[in-house]
């Protein structure tokens, strides 16, 4: 492992006190035990719904805006930033240095990171987007550092 390597991995495992990280593990082991994959991602999802009402953003104009507001709220709480990119038929999102691999342990990832899905939902919804459009995981990009989403019409499949 280079030295950037070491860095990276030793900062990225400091995102989660350690006061927090066995209760959080073992609480994703328990939960990962009792629920099936779709449940436990719906769980998370609720959760994430829950956390954006607590943490409303303010009014916003622009996507730049957004995105700011955003990104403040996250890097306020130690959880990462998202950019926002505009695409032909959807809104790109992309979460970087989440917590969550850290937190619940990679391989709870998968699900875990529907906690954001949530989230997203609940501060796009809040800032007067259509509950018709949908924010969800795109498959096989979730990663411990970064997570990608978009916001669109649900995708069929």
């Amino acid at each position: 492992m280079d030295a950037t390597s070491s860095v990276i991995s030793y900062l990225a495992a400091r995102q989660c006190s350690s006061q927090w990280k066995a209760f959080l593990r073992s609480t994703a082991g328990e939960l990962a035990d009792k629920l099936a994959p779709a449940e436990l991602s719906t769980f998370m999802r609720r959760v994430g719904n829950r956390f954006a009402r607590e943490l409303p953003l303010p009014a916003c104009a622009t996507l730049d805006e957004i995105q700011l507001a955003m990104s403040e709220t996250w890097t306020r709480l130690d959880w990462g930033w998202v950019e926002i990119s505009d695409e032909n038929d959807h809104l790109g999102l992309c979460h970087y240095c989440s917590p969550l691999a850290v937190a619940l342990g990679s391989e709870s990832l998968a699900w875990g990171a529907s906690f954001l899905e949530g989230v997203y939902q609940q501060w796009f919804e809040q800032l007067g987007a259509s509950a018709r459009l949908r924010v969800s995981l795109i498959a096989g990009a979730v990663e411990p550092s970064t997570i990608q989403l978009r916001l669109g019409a649900p995708v069929a499949g």
